[in-house]
């Protein structure tokens, strides 16, 4: 008891430390974000944009898909390019064209060393001054540099638009034709382009390093990495190497032999479900419903990468296009993967309790018809944003949001939170009970309580930006979701689940149980909060927060070094006695879980996470190949452990099919290895080189995107593709049987009572 304590002591001081820590990063990315300018003027006088040409742009930048056609400062899809980097990119180029031609009658790539030498000197100061004016919100720009605008501003306005000399383009980039049909929508979203390719180019106010810490490697304007971004690299290393060394020692000064003799019988044999637990199937159903769609959806955007407007001559993006297809994609692996915990916590609540709350079976029922309506409402609504059907206000609300992970209109976010708070409703008053009787598993009951509640309210930071919030400060927030409340408190809150089913299997000690859960927890959150900050070091932040970035998120890695104890010791729970080979494939997906934590967490994410990788890196397939090895492999894999465990109490067990699961397992499992290590790594690596060597504009140019290489390494996604969603088939099939089976036993013993004599 006092061990636990002694845990509960430092967990608390741990959260109250890196919030206090996060917040004072978010009021400091707040004070030093770049300054949106009242208006863009050239130095005759002429006004090029306004504040509210560029606050336009970007919504309407956001009705199109956003952050799901081609990226801004890196985040976002990678098919298109980064705007930022391209629109700096290309207006460097316009500028070194104009000044070569008028100084010596000939292109700039004609040029012999030494003149290209001195246009490039004065190619930097040009773009690289601050001529920002904090007293009237003015930037003023050159004549020549005003030019250069609108010349790349007349690309984009024809690139969104229908003009027959950029179709090529637009298959390449796997944007629709007449993507934006309205005029002044294109021309201001022009406007946001400029700013955050500004921000990414203009040094800060008495500095040498951008807005966005010289992000984009650009070598035209001199923009590689900063002095801070190496140093704090290195250190970053040497913090993992020190953490990994302390956290091995600390486990063999601590951990000793405590076998837990595993009983006689299934203890879980003779549960009972209750009427809210029986409830809780369709929800599982409704997983497996939601993650072959997302299988389907996943393998049509893959394939725009190759033919940008057709499936296989088809010509799809007239109906659904790859911002559609792509926002689908990534939506629903957040939507299945929840649901799948979500039920997991309705089902779990009541059998550890013994306590079956009134109206919990209509609130489960309820809460499972909210979701489906917001999964599909908020589904149609994003087609409709995109197919430019509303005006830019109402697609803020209903249609579009255009941030990756969160693209669903406020109000649809709106109903979300609201489901998520019956879900902790619905949860705490099942749980509630067990809470308030002695329990040799308070301690983990507790956590798991306590990240229910977290789970809930969290979800509250995608509420904290409005339709002009700065963008800075958006991803601030963003991230709150993406990282705190996906990556985080769900984690936390499924590490209880699965230890919580070992105690009750009696496969796992209490007290063993309870220690391990809280020391996971402080571990993985001392690292894990303030490692949030590694996906801001270029998103318009201070140099502080790529610091802290850089160093929590190599001590996020600090745990997965031990993940191979972890997995052992949870496969030879499958091998505790005879009866527990009933669980085998819903542990076996748990050992999995701890696989994909090391290679897709651990190495695949340490890959990109310090500054000096991610500069190179960030928004290229080395990312992908991380979002899909930690997305699915850990919190997919987790997701369906957790089904299985709870369908195994739900169903007739004689409709149990191993033979299904095993097919599964493995074919789930070899077809993202295949899929990762035959298309998305290599794939990357190739993006790198071209990204260190010629800089992130070319690494997410049509040159390299639709080269040879590029296209050879698509197709090799889909002998991983096939194998893959074979797996998720043997799944539905299972759940099929399942079901199947269930309805055949009822009829039986049916008809069985029915033939009874009667006394």
């Amino acid at each position: 008891m006092k061990s636990t304590n002694r845990l509960w002591l430092v967990l608390g001081l741990v959260m109250m430390a890196s919030f206090a820590v996060l917040g004072l990063m978010g009021q400091q990315i707040y004070r030093e974000a770049p300054p949106e300018p009242a208006r863009i003027v050239a130095e005759d006088g002429r006004v090029l944009y306004t504040l509210d040409n560029i606050q336009q742009g970007r919504l309407a930048w956001q009705s199109m898909g956003g952050m799901q056609v081609g990226s801004i400062w890196g985040h976002g899809a990678y098919l298109a390019p980064d705007w930022s980097a391209d629109w700096l990119h290309r207006e460097a180029l316009a500028l070194l064209d104009m000044w070569s031609w008028r100084h010596y009658g000939l292109p700039y790539d004609r040029l012999d060393e030494e003149g290209r030498a001195a246009l490039k000197v004065r190619l930097k100061a040009e773009l690289r001054t601050n001529t920002y004016d904090p007293a009237n919100g003015t930037i003023t720009v050159s004549r020549d540099r005003a030019a250069a605008m609108a010349e790349v501003a007349n690309h984009y306005i024809s690139l969104f638009g229908n003009d027959p000399a950029l179709e090529s383009l637009r298959r390449d980039y796997a944007i629709a034709n007449n993507a934006v049909p309205d005029l002044k929508r294109r021309e201001d979203i022009t406007a946001f382009f400029f700013w955050t390719a500004w921000a990414a180019g203009t040094d800060r106010p008495n500095d040498i390093i951008t807005y966005t810490n010289n992000w984009p490697h650009e070598p035209l304007i001199d923009n590689v990495p900063s002095a801070s971004n190496i140093m704090w690299s290195v250190l970053s290393v040497v913090l993992l190497v020190a953490g990994v060394g302390a956290l091995v020692w600390y486990h063999a000064a601590t951990q000793h032999e405590d076998e837990c003799k595993a009983p006689a019988a299934d203890p879980l044999s003779a549960l009972k479900p209750t009427p809210s637990m029986r409830a809780t199937a369709k929800y599982f159903w409704t997983v497996i419903g939601l993650f072959l769609l997302q299988i389907t959806l996943g393998a049509v955007t893959a394939h725009y990468a190759v033919e940008g407007h057709d499936f296989y001559g088809i010509p799809l993006a007239d109906y659904l296009p790859y911002a559609v297809t792509r926002t689908w994609h990534t939506q629903l692996a957040v939507f299945w993967i929840a649901t799948a915990w979500l039920a997991t916590g309705l089902y779990i609540a009541p059998a550890i309790s013994g306590h079956e709350p009134k109206f919990q079976k209509l609130g489960v029922n309820a809460l499972w018809g909210a979701l489906v309506f917001v999964v599909l409402g908020s589904m149609a609504g994003e087609w409709m944003g995109v197919q430019q059907m509303f005006d830019l206000n109402t697609n803020w609300w209903f249609g579009h949001q255009g941030w990756e992970y969160v693209d669903l209109g406020r109000f649809w976010q709106i109903l979300l939170f609201v489901g998520l708070m019956l879900w902790l409703v619905l949860v705490g008053r099942a749980l509630w009970p067990s809470l308030k009787r002695p329990d040799e598993s308070k301690p983990v009951l507790l956590v798991m309580f306590l990240s229910t509640i977290a789970i809930g309210l969290f979800y509250a930071a995608g509420f904290m930006w409005g339709k002009h919030t700065h963008i800075s400060m958006v991803e601030y927030w963003r991230w709150w979701v993406v990282h705190l409340w996906v990556e985080g408190f769900f984690e936390v809150f499924a590490t209880a689940v699965i230890s919580l089913l070992f105690v009750r299997l009696g496969l796992v000690r209490a007290l063993t149980a309870n220690v391990a859960v809280l020391a996971a927890t402080v571990v993985f959150l001392f690292g894990g909060v303030l490692g949030t900050a590694h996906h801001w070091y270029f998103a318009g932040t201070p140099n502080s927060v790529l610091a802290i970035g850089a160093v929590f998120s190599a001590l996020e890695i600090v745990p997965l070094a031990l993940v191979g104890v972890e997995a052992f010791a949870t496969y030879r729970h499958s091998k505790a006695a005879p009866w527990v080979a009933t669980y085998r494939w819903p542990i076996l997906f748990f050992v999995a879980v701890s696989f994909w934590n090391l290679l897709g967490a651990g190495v695949f994410g340490f890959l990109i996470n310090p500054p000096i990788s991610l500069y190179y890196v960030q928004g290229l397939n080395l990312t992908a190949n991380h979002a899909h090895s930690a997305l699915f492999g850990v919190y997919g894999m987790l997701g369906i452990g957790l089904m299985l465990f709870c369908l195994r109490g739900l169903c007739d067990r004689l409709a149990w099919n191993d033979n299904l699961l095993k097919w599964a397992f493995w074919m789930l499992n070899g077809g993202l290895a295949m899929m990762v290590f035959m298309s998305l790594f290599p794939a990357g690596v190739y993006q790198a080189y071209a990204s260190i060597t010629e800089g992130l504009w070319y690494a997410r140019s049509a040159e390299i995107i639709q080269s040879p290489v590029m296209r050879f390494l698509v197709w090799m996604r889909v002998p991983g593709d096939i194998v893959f969603s074979f797996g998720a088939f043997a799944i539905a099939f299972f759940a099929y049987r399942l079901v199947r089976g269930g309805r055949a036993g009822q009829a039986k013993d049916k008809a069985a009572v029915t033939a009874m004599p009667a006394e």
